[in-house]
């Protein structure tokens, strides 16, 4: 199971936060994230995490990539809805990304709990059949 976590700068709290509660669960999987979120992330919890670059400078679409090219299983994706992005272009191109290709996604801890708390259930494994055809 692919990840990918990526956090606005008043939100990457949170995400570190969710992200050693769920230790258990994301230990098992695969976790990709933008530049700064993933490091600190390894930092806090001691999980591998793939990074790529910050999002303004492309990390967003780095991830969006690997939707496009089915390798993510899910996006938790912890937006700041009460700060303009300069990049709210990628943004929302990231969020398409996802729906086309029926990735879920999490933009606030409620869904994503709800997401995660399902992984752990096994409530993902058409992820896997989708894959296999």
């Amino acid at each position: 199971m692919n990840i990918a976590l990526i956090a606005h700068d008043r939100k990457k709290e949170t995400l570190i936060n969710f992200v050693i509660a769920y230790q258990h669960i994301f230990a098992k999987a695969n976790l990709y994230a933008t530049g700064t979120t993933g490091l600190r992330i390894q930092e806090a919890s001691g999980l591998p995490v793939t990074r790529f670059l910050s999002g303004p400078l492309g990390g967003d679409q780095q991830i969006g990539a690997l939707i496009a090219e089915d390798r993510m299983d899910l996006v938790l994706f912890f937006r700041d809805p009460l700060m303009s992005q300069p990049h709210e272009p990628d943004i929302l191109a990231l969020l398409r990304l996802c729906d086309v290709h029926e990735i879920p996604v999490a933009t606030n801890m409620g869904t994503a709990e709800v997401l995660v708390k399902a992984l752990d259930r096994g409530d993902f494994a058409w992820r896997e059949a989708r894959k296999q055809g």
